[in-house]
C-alpha cells in the first residue's frame, strides 16, 4: 500500500501527521520536505464537531431559518 499523508515538521524535526493513521504493522515512510510554510490549520475541536454540527446544518428547517438572507434585494 502507498498513501500520501500530508504532515508539517517543527523547527526541531518533529514531524506531526495532519490525518491519523493506522497500520497494521511498521512501515517504512519517505518524507519530502516542501520549500514552502504550512497552511493554516483549524482546531481540532472544530473539525471533530463538524460531521454533528452538519448533520444539524443540512437540515431543510435550517435552510428555511435564513432564508431571508439569500435573497436578492
Amino acid at each position: 500500500m502507498i498513501k500520501t499523508v500530508e504532515a508539517v515538521i517543527d523547527e526541531k524535526g518533529n514531524v506531526e501527521l495532519l490525518e491519523h493513521v493506522r497500520l497494521g504493522v511498521p512501515r517504512r515512510a519517505l518524507v519530502t520536505i516542501l520549500d514552502e510554510k504550512p497552511a493554516a490549520r483549524a482546531s481540532e475541536t472544530a473539525l471533530l464537531s463538524e460531521a454533528a454540527l452538519g448533520e444539524d446544518w443540512n437540515r431543510p428547517e435550517e435552510d428555511e431559518a435564513w432564508l431571508h438572507l439569500q435573497r436578492v434585494r
